[in-house]
C-alpha cells in the first residue's frame, strides 16, 4: 500500500454523512479491494457550523477550490440540484478528477454533456446511486447486458409514491390520508411535489432509457403524470379486475416501419397482481428488464435513504478508484444508436375509464359509438349501480394514446355522460 487516494466530498447531508461514516468504518476493506487506502481530503458544505460531528479541518465552503486541489484524486457529489453541481463536476473533470454522483436531476438534464466532458479529460463519471438507491441496476444495464439488446425497462423507482399507493390498497385510504402518513413517517418530504407529481421518477426514467437504448434521453423527453388524482375508488376498482395501481417508469424500444424509436413515460397504471412488480410494497423499488437474449430480469431493493444510497456511492467509488490506479477510464454511457423519441400521443396504451351516466336506454350504445369513432376498441364493459348513481366502467384494447385522449375529451361533452370520474392506464393485460 502506498499513498492514499484522496476524496473530495461535496455535501454532508443524509447521504454525504453516511458516505463519510462508511469510508471510515470500512477503511480496511476498501483499501484491500482498491489496492490503496482511501482518505477524505475535504468536505464542501454551505454551513460548517451545522456539522459539529465532522472534524472541523475537513470542512470548507469553497467547493471549487476543493475539487481542483492538486492532491485530490476523486470527487463524490451528493449535493443534488443543477447548480452548482454541474459547474463543480465540470471543474473536477478539467482538473483530471473522476466523479461519483447521486444527482439524478442533473444527469437526466445534462448527462450527454457531462459524459462528453469526462471522456475529453479521460476520467470517469459513475452514478449508480442516482437511480434506485442501493439496487445494482445501472452497471448491469451498461456492462452486464452490453452484448444484448434491451427491449423494455419497467420500474417502480420512487419509494414515496409506492408507499402511498401501497397504503391506499391495504387500508382503503384516500391519497391525502396516505400522503399524510408517509410524511409523518419520513417517507415524504415537507414539499412532496417532486415525488407525487412524478418529476423524480421521470428523471430516473430518462437515465434508464439513455443507458438501455444507447440514446440521449432527457427528463423533458419523458411523458409524466403523478398520483395525486388517484382515488381510493380507483384502487378498489383495480382490485375488482385483479390489478393494483403503481406509479411506473416505462422505457421501451419500439419497432417502426422506418426504424426503431424509444418511448419513455411515467404515470400511474393498473397492473395485474400476478406481475412481479405488483407485490413490491412500501417504500421499496423494483425494476423489471426485458432483453432479447437474457429474457426477463428483475432488480429489487431499497431505493432511497442515507445508507442504501451511500452503499451505491461506495460501490462506484471502488470502481473509479481501481480505474484510476489502472490508468484508464471505465466504460461510459454511449449514445451511438441515437433513436428518435416517440411522442406519447403515438404510444399504444390501454385505458380504464369510469363514467357517471344516466341509466336509460341507448346510453351504452352512444358511448361505444364514440370509442369506435376514434378507432378505440372496447375490451370489457360493466355497469355499477342504477338510476342517478349509474357508473359505466370500460377497459379498452390498446390504441394510440392520442386516440384515447380524444375519446375522453369527446365523452366529457356528451349529454348522456354526467362526468368522466376516472381515467387510468392499464399495463400488462392480454
Amino acid at each position: 500500500m502506498s499513498a492514499p487516494l484522496k476524496v473530495a466530498l461535496l455535501g454532508c447531508g443524509t447521504v454525504g454523512s453516511a458516505v463519510l461514516r462508511l469510508i471510515d468504518e470500512q477503511s480496511g476493506d476498501l483499501a484491500a479491494r482498491i489496492g490503496r487506502p482511501v482518505e477524505v481530503a475535504g468536505i464542501a458544505v454551505r454551513r460548517p457550523a451545522h456539522h459539529p460531528d465532522v472534524p472541523a479541518h475537513l470542512l470548507t465552503t469553497d467547493a471549487h477550490a476543493l475539487v481542483t486541489r492538486e492532491d485530490v484524486d476523486l470527487v463524490v457529489e451528493v449535493i443534488g440540484g443543477i447548480e452548482p453541481a454541474r459547474s463543480l463536476m465540470l471543474a473536477a473533470f478539467e482538473a483530471g478528477k473522476s466523479v461519483v454522483s447521486a444527482n439524478k436531476a442533473l444527469l437526466a438534464d445534462d448527462g450527454v454533456a457531462l459524459h462528453a466532458a469526462a471522456a475529453k479529460s479521460g476520467v470517469d463519471l459513475y452514478y449508480e446511486a442516482a437511480v434506485a438507491g442501493a439496487i445494482p441496476l445501472l452497471r448491469p444495464l451498461r456492462e452486464s447486458l452490453a452484448g444484448d439488446q434491451i427491449r423494455r425497462v419497467v420500474g417502480i423507482v420512487n419509494g414515496t409514491t409506492n408507499y402511498i399507493l401501497s397504503r391506499m390498497a391495504e387500508t382503503g385510504a384516500g391519497f391525502a390520508e396516505a400522503l399524510a402518513e408517509a410524511t409523518d413517517l419520513g417517507y415524504a418530504e415537507a414539499d412532496p411535489t417532486a415525488d407525487v407529481d412524478g418529476f423524480d421518477a421521470a428523471a430516473k426514467a430518462a437515465i434508464l432509457a439513455s443507458l438501455s437504448f444507447h440514446t440521449p434521453v432527457t427528463a423533458s423527453d419523458v411523458y409524466r403524470e403523478g398520483i395525486s388524482s388517484v382515488s381510493a375508488t380507483d384502487v378498489a376498482r383495480a382490485a375488482e379486475i385483479g390489478c393494483t395501481v403503481k406509479l411506473l417508469a416505462i422505457c421501451e424500444r419500439v419497432a417502426n416501419g422506418d426504424g426503431d424509436s424509444v418511448a419513455v413515460r411515467v404515470h400511474p397504471a393498473m397492473i395485474p397482481t400476478a406481475h412481479p412488480l405488483a407485490s413490491v410494497g412500501g417504500a421499496f423499488n423494483a425494476v423489471f428488464v426485458e432483453a432479447e437474449a437474457a429474457g426477463q430480469l428483475m432488480f429489487y431493493g431499497q431505493g432511497a435513504g442515507g445508507e442504501p444510497t451511500a452503499s451505491a456511492v461506495l460501490g462506484d467509488l471502488v470502481a473509479v478508484a481501481r480505474n484510476r490506479l489502472a490508468g484508464a477510464a471505465g466504460q461510459s454511457g454511449t449514445g451511438y444508436a441515437n433513436l428518435a423519441v416517440r411522442p406519447m400521443a403515438e404510444t399504444p396504451t390501454r385505458y380504464h375509464v369510469s363514467l357517471d351516466v344516466a341509466d336509460k336506454p341507448g346510453v351504452l350504445a352512444t358511448v361505444a359509438q364514440e370509442f369506435a369513432h376514434h378507432g378505440v376498441s372496447i375490451s370489457t364493459v360493466r355497469q355499477n349501480g342504477r338510476g342517478d348513481a349509474a357508473t359505466l366502467v370500460i377497459v379498452t384494447h390498446s390504441a394510440p394514446d392520442a386516440a384515447l385522449s380524444a375519446t375522453i375529451a369527446a365523452l366529457r361533452d356528451m349529454p348522456a355522460v354526467r362526468g368522466v370520474t376516472s381515467v387510468l392506464r392499464v399495463e400488462g393485460l392480454s
